[in-house]
């Protein structure tokens, strides 16, 4: 078989288990991004620590680092959505992706991570964005959020955000010279069809910004990461909170977790719970990935799936329905949170009603 994708050579990936220090209970401005600057300071140490060590250690270089969901601000609890863009949400062109992107760049990385921000085709609202700054020290790739309880997503301005964006920059994919890389946010390991979007586009590594709880047992979210690097023949690379500081729940609520998960759904390395680590590392082995994705046999269910025979019944299914935020054409401000939580009691009472729940 021709190979058109250029090698690449074995890197480590690590999945950087961070303390959250959250901006939830600072009311002045001023105050709460100098919080998010001291944040991606630390960050930018742990980093250069990262990459200095890895390469002593295994002689193999660091060249992705992912950092935790929301890790320099925390999530928004009793604010208002015009009360978290002004306290926390990036601007494109803001301080903090400059910041970041000197990270990746004085590293020679490529730096993932989960933050909120605000589009200037949609400065009404807010999406949580999983990012990529590659060694340039320029973003990649973002990816908007697709799903969640109490937040917007593109989802709810669907039309209007298909005809800026298009299908690939709602799925992107960053083709990279360690390999196809793509992100995924947090409870979104749950749904099959985020990651699969991706893989459908050439994605090789997911990588996974997350903040959940940890445990001995195998949560809900452990399965699926297993499962999906399994069905998608991908590799993971999860990276958990350390801690969430600062908020009125307890500090290690959302710790451990951070891993990173082979194509076979063997956990190649883990971060226990207990404090920030850099232990959730391993060496990536980008073109076994593509070996094993170009076999023949049973074992390569990647190129056994056929995609046509789930078409027609999702292009019927009325659930979730599209353009919550859009009034004839024109994006409208969420007045609260709760109007979430109102939408989806809508949707079960429309379920129920149909026979479906």
């Amino acid at each position: 078989m021709s190979d058109q994708k250029e090698a690449v050579p074995e890197y480590i990936a690590c999945a950087l288990q961070l303390a959250c220090n959250g901006v939830n209970l600072i009311s002045d401005i001023g105050e709460a991004r100098e919080r998010i600057a001291g944040t991606i300071e630390k960050i930018g140490g742990y980093t250069n620590t990262v990459v200095n060590f890895m390469h002593f250690f295994y002689g193999v270089p660091c060249r992705l680092v992912t950092l935790p969901e929301y890790a320099v601000t925390g999530f928004p609890m009793k604010e208002s959505p015009a009360e978290w863009r002004e306290k926390a949400c990036f601007a494109y062109d803001g301080p903090e992706y400059e910041a970041l992107g000197k990270i990746a760049q004085d590293n020679n990385v490529f730096l993932a991570g989960n933050v909120y921000e605000v589009d200037p085709n949609f400065p009404q609202l807010y999406f949580q964005v999983s990012f990529i700054i590659g060694p340039s020290g320029d973003v990649i790739l973002r990816y908007r959020r697709l799903t969640s309880t109490f937040e917007s997503t593109p989802h709810d301005v669907w039309d209007k955000y298909l005809d800026l964006y298009g299908l690939d920059g709602v799925f992107p994919v960053a083709r990279t010279e360690i390999g196809n890389l793509a992100t995924i946010a947090s409870e979104e390991i749950l749904y099959p069809e985020y990651s699969r979007m991706h893989v459908m586009r050439g994605a090789e590594v997911i990588i996974h910004p997350t903040s959940e709880p940890g445990s001995p047992q195998p949560t809900v979210k452990e399965i699926a990461r297993r499962a999906r690097a399994v069905e998608n023949m991908a590799y993971v690379v999860s990276a958990n909170s350390a801690s969430i500081d600062n908020i009125p729940i307890p500090a290690y609520t959302c710790s451990a977790m951070s891993k990173i998960v082979d194509m076979h759904g063997k956990i190649l390395a883990e971060a226990g719970q207990g404090g920030e680590s850099m232990s959730a590392n391993a060496v990536l082995d980008i073109e076994g990935l593509r070996r094993t994705r170009r076999r023949l046999g049973m074992a390569n269910i990647l190129s056994r799936q056929a995609y046509g025979l789930f078409a027609e019944s999702y292009a019927q299914a009325d659930f979730h329905r599209a353009n919550f935020l859009l009034e004839e054409g024109e994006v409208v401000e969420p007045p609260d949170r709760d109007i979430f939580r109102r939408r989806q009691e809508e949707n079960i009472e429309r379920l129920i009603k149909a026979g479906l729940l």
